[in-house]
C-alpha cells in the first residue's frame, strides 16, 4: 500500500497530543484488518492478596511481578490478553496507545519503552510486556493462527520442563521426588540451597547441599537435575560447591552469586567447569548481553513478560543463539507461560522451561491456558496465544481510552523512533 505524502508529513509534525503516524495502518497487505486501539482494561486476579491491601497483587508476592490481567481492545472488536505490571506502570504505557495501529508490535514496543524522559525500569518492561503479550495475541486472532506460527513456525514439537518444587512421595527422600518427577516426563528435579530468613552457615551449607546432590544424582542421573545457588554464596564458597558436584553432571547450576554485577562472571567463568544459568532478575536485552556476548553464561534465565514481552524475549533467543547460549526461562504467571511456549516453539536454542510443583495448576480465570501434560509443555494450533479470558473472577481497576503522551517522540525520516 502506499501511504499518502500529506499523511505522512502530518504525522512527522505532529506533537505529542495528536494522533501518531502509525496510527494509519499499512496492514491490508498482510491480510490484517485496517485497526486503531480502542480501550486497554486491568484487571486484578485477588491472589496471594489476603492481608496486603491493594490492587496490585501477585501470585508470587515474594517476586517483582503479578498475574495481573491486561486486555487491548480494538475498533473492529478485536480483543488481546496480556498479563503483568500494576496499575501505575500499566497506565503509563497504555494511555500512550490509544488510537495507534494495533499490529506494529515493534514500533509499539520501542513507543511504550522510550516514551517518557527514563527508559523504562524493571516494573515497567513487566508492564509493557503485559502489553505486548495481549497485542502478539491480538494479531494471531486476527489472522486465525497461533502466535508461534507468526513468529517462525515450528522448531520443536514441543518443550522440555523441569519441575521446581516438585511433590516428595509420602514418606520418601530427596532421591524418590528427584526419580519421581524424570519418572512423570519432567527432564530435570531442581533443587536449592536453603537459607530462607535465617542464618546460614557457609561452610555446613556447601557440604550439606554437596550432601543433596549425590542423592539428586541417584534419584535422576547426569542432567537429571539442577541446583539453585540463590545468590546465597559469595564467589569463592559457590566455585567451592560448584567443584563438589560436578562429577555429578547437574543440568544447570543458577544464580551463584549476586546478579547486579555481570562481571563478576569473568572471573567465576574460567574457575568453574559446570553449566551456568543466570539472568531471571534482567529486564530488556542490554541487560544480560554482556554475559550472553562473553560467553559467561550457558543458558539465559530471562523470562516474560518481565523482559517487555515476545517482541523483546525473541530478540534476546537471537542473541543467545549467535553464542549456542540456551533458554531456561524462570517461571511466571499462566499467560506469561503460555507466550514462553510460542516463543521456544518456533527457536532452536535448547530451551527447557520451569514447572512449579508437577504442574497442575488450575487458574479460575483461564479456562483454556498452556497445554502441558507428560512432564512437558505443548504448543497448540489455538490462535494467538491459545488463552481464554473469563473476567468473573477479576476485578477491573483500570480502563483507558484516551491517549497521553507527556512528550513528543520524534522520527527519523524513514518513520522509525529516536529519542526526543
Amino acid at each position: 500500500m502506499t501511504l499518502n505524502r500529506r499523511t505522512l508529513m502530518a504525522g512527522l509534525a505532529a506533537s505529542a497530543a495528536t494522533a501518531p503516524l502509525w496510527a494509519a495502518p499499512p496492514a491490508e497487505a498482510l491480510g490484517l484488518p485496517k485497526d486503531t486501539i480502542k480501550r486497554i482494561r486491568y484487571y486484578t486476579t485477588g491472589s496471594d492478596a489476603a492481608g496486603r491491601g491493594g490492587n496490585d497483587v501477585s501470585h508470587q508476592p515474594t517476586f517483582n511481578q503479578s498475574t495481573n490481567i491486561v486486555t487491548v481492545e480494538t475498533a473492529s472488536g478485536l480483543m488481546g490478553i496480556g498479563e503483568g505490571g500494576s496499575h501505575d506502570t500499566v497506565q503509563q504505557v497504555a494511555e500512550m496507545l490509544i488510537g495507534a495501529d494495533p499490529f506494529r508490535t515493534e514500533q509499539l514496543w520501542q513507543q511504550m519503552f522510550r516514551g517518557y524522559f527514563y527508559p523504562a525500569g524493571h516494573e515497567k518492561q513487566h508492564a509493557l510486556g503485559a502489553i505486548d503479550l495481549a497485542l502478539w495475541d491480538l494479531k494471531g486472532k486476527a489472522l486465525g493462527v497461533p502466535v508461534w506460527q507468526l513468529l517462525g513456525g515450528k522448531a520443536r514439537d514441543h518443550v522440555e520442563c523441569y519441575a521446581t518444587g516438585y511433590p516428595t512421595p509420602k514418606g520418601g527422600t530427596l532421591e524418590d521426588a528427584a526419580r519421581a518427577c524424570v519418572a512423570e516426563g519432567f527432564r530435570a528435579y531442581r533443587h536449592a540451597l536453603g537459607g530462607r530468613g535465617g542464618v546460614m552457615d557457609r561452610f555446613k551449607e556447601v557440604d550439606r547441599i554437596a550432601a543433596d546432590c549425590a542423592l539428586l544424582f541417584k534419584g535422576a542421573g547426569a542432567g537429571g537435575w539442577a541446583l539453585d545457588f540463590h545468590q546465597e554464596l559469595d564467589p569463592e564458597d559457590a566455585i567451592t560447591l560448584c567443584d563438589l558436584i560436578q562429577p555429578l553432571k547437574p543440568y544447570f547450576v543458577e544464580d551463584l552469586v549476586r546478579t547486579e554485577n555481570t562481571e563478576v562472571y569473568r572471573t567465576i567463568r574460567p574457575r568453574t567447569h559446570v553449566p551456568i544459568a543466570v539472568g531471571e532478575e534482567y529486564g530488556a536485552k542490554w541487560d544480560i548481553a554482556t554475559l550472553i556476548e562473553n560467553n559467561l553464561i550457558d543458558y539465559a534465565r530471562c523470562t516474560s513478560p518481565n523482559v517487555g514481552g515476545i517482541t523483546e524475549y525473541m530478540k534476546i533467543c537471537a542473541l543467545a543463539e549467535t553464542h549456542l547460549v540456551g533458554m531456561i526461562p524462570h517461571f511466571t504467571g499462566p499467560i506469561g507461560e503460555a507466550s514462553l511456549v510460542h516463543c521456544l516453539t518456533a527457536t532452536s536454542v535448547v530451551a527447557l522451561m520451569e514447572m512449579t510443583g508437577a504442574g497442575r495448576r488450575a487458574w479460575p480465570h483461564l479456562p483454556q491456558a498452556y497445554d502441558f501434560h507428560d512432564g512437558k509443555l505443548w504448543p497448540n494450533d489455538r490462535p494467538g496465544l491459545g488463552v481464554t479470558l473469563d473476567t468473573k473472577p477479576l476485578k477491573l481497576v483500570g480502563d483507558w481510552t484516551e491517549r497521553f503522551m507527556p512528550i513528543p517522540m520524534n522520527h527519523r525520516p524513514d518513520g522509525s523512533f529516536t529519542n526526543w
